[in-house]
């Protein structure tokens, strides 16, 4: 059983960098196949005019006065870390043991666990976001609550900490490995394995993990360069390790361990020598820039720099956009791309503009997990999957970049707004969230969490 849905919007879809098409007159088609999945797919998107003479019989949904964009991918955050995403932040390893680590802990209970997980991920629709890159705590049954809950284009991967870390969260590395083997049979893709960074631990797990994570197509993540005291540390601590006396970066620790490739997701990777720039490009390894964790203490993250994407692109890198939460202070990626926009321009950096912040938060990260086909942005063919905001005001408003800075920029000064900008969430043609429980997108089947 087939039905056609029609919603009347404004349209706003990333195709590039450079291009993301604009209707301000819009419509967009929605196909459901009932049966016992729902699944939805866009078969027209255009303009209002045409598509309701094509579709005279289409029950049409009236959202003309909001703005609908593609729902977002979060490529790095950590779900566990929600309690301390705006705890002080002087230094990044002071952050962890005093403030992540303990609370991390807490999810050595399961019953804590099971419904932090439910919470958090009915809680994340709130801010238009249906996939991305996670990660849990050190806990196995963490990660299962995480995977029970989380519906979307998520990977999520449990930390390995089998070395240098607090007692009450460091595991043996037997254990570490054999989560590994479990979760990336049971997962494939939907599971990534997640060294929680270098010094945590230890090659003999990085390795068995990455040999894992390929024979079972997991993804893989963990950090990379984000802080000049945590690299000097990193490369200090393995030059005495056997095997890794000759290291030539903090790179080169992950390259002997196998953990790079095209499926590997480096989080910040802000400080890096031309040799691992040049070892990143050769793996096909993907950096994730998280600028608001990455931003001055005073904007609420950890003070660690900015990436240099001009650099990255240039050499043929790969790079998407995260939240990282806890390091950033929200989950949203509207204030991920003000942020983005608004610290590159101010050291004027002239390509970095609100369509880039959309395509890199969308299009371009379903395209490095592998579901360009049938998410990223809103194009015939594909799932329904979309937020809508209220539009802007302004009859001189006319192009992609400028409805995004109308709708991001004037928010900056009250950054806490970005939380409650997105109206409705949609994924696969399901309503996920709804700001306003007398919406007309009532009639849209609602989301049941598990």
């Amino acid at each position: 059983m087939t039905s056609l849905v029609g919603i009347l919007t404004q349209i706003i879809n990333p195709l590039s960098d450079t291009k993301c098409d604009y209707i301000k007159s819009g419509a967009v088609v929605v196909k459901y196949s009932l049966s016992k999945q729902v699944q939805a797919h866009m078969v027209a998107v255009g303009s209002a005019q045409d598509l309701k003479k094509k579709y005279p019989h289409v029950v049409w949904i009236d959202q003309s006065d909001h703005v609908m964009l593609p729902s977002f991918f979060d490529m790095h955050f950590h779900w566990v870390q929600d309690d301390v995403r705006e705890m002080p932040k002087d230094s990044l390893l002071d952050w962890l043991n005093n403030y992540t680590f303990p609370t991390e802990n807490k999810f050595k209970n399961k019953k804590f666990a099971d419904r932090r997980a439910r919470e958090f991920f009915a809680n994340i629709f709130k801010f238009g976001t249906t996939g991305g890159a996670c990660y849990s705590s050190v806990h196995g049954h963490a990660l299962e609550c995480a995977q029970k809950y989380a519906k979307g284009d998520f990977t999520i991967g449990n930390v390995l900490m089998d070395m240098n870390s607090p007692k009450f969260l460091q595991q043996s590395s037997k254990n570490a490995i054999e989560l590994v083997d479990k979760f990336s049979k049971k997962y494939k893709q939907k599971y990534a394995v997640t060294p929680r960074f270098a010094p945590t631990t230890s090659p003999k797990v990085m390795a068995a993990s990455a040999k894992l994570a390929k024979q079972n197509g997991s993804y893989i993540q963990t950090h990379l360069s984000e802080n000049l005291a945590e690299i000097d540390w990193v490369t200090s601590m393995y030059k005495s390790i056997e095997g890794f006396e000759s290291i030539d970066s903090y790179t080169d620790i992950y390259h002997r361990c196998h953990l790079l490739s095209s499926k590997t997701f480096m989080g910040h990777a802000i400080h890096l020598r031309p040799s691992e720039i040049k070892l990143l490009k050769k793996t096909k390894t993907v950096l994730v820039h998280c600028p608001t964790s990455n931003a001055p203490i005073k904007e609420l993250g950890l003070g660690s720099g900015l990436f240099n994407y001009e650099l990255i692109e240039k050499n043929g890198i790969e790079w998407c956009m995260g939240s990282d939460i806890g390091g950033g202070p929200s989950l949203s990626m509207f204030d991920v791309m003000e942020s983005f926009v608004r610290q590159h321009k101010k050291a004027r950096v002239k390509s970095a503009t609100y369509i880039k912040a959309l395509y890199r938060s969308t299009l371009k990260s379903a395209h490095l997990m592998n579901c360009a086909k049938d998410a990223g942005n809103l194009a015939v063919g594909k799932y329904a999957n979309f937020i809508l905001v209220k539009a802007p005001k302004g009859n001189k408003i006319n192009k992609a970049e400028d409805v995004l800075k109308a709708l991001l920029s004037q928010r900056w000064k009250h950054r806490e707004d970005y939380a409650s900008l997105v109206e409705a969430t949609i994924y696969r043609g399901e309503v996920c969230y709804l700001k306003n429980a007398n919406s007309l997108l009532n009639i849209l089947p609602q989301v049941k969490l598990t």
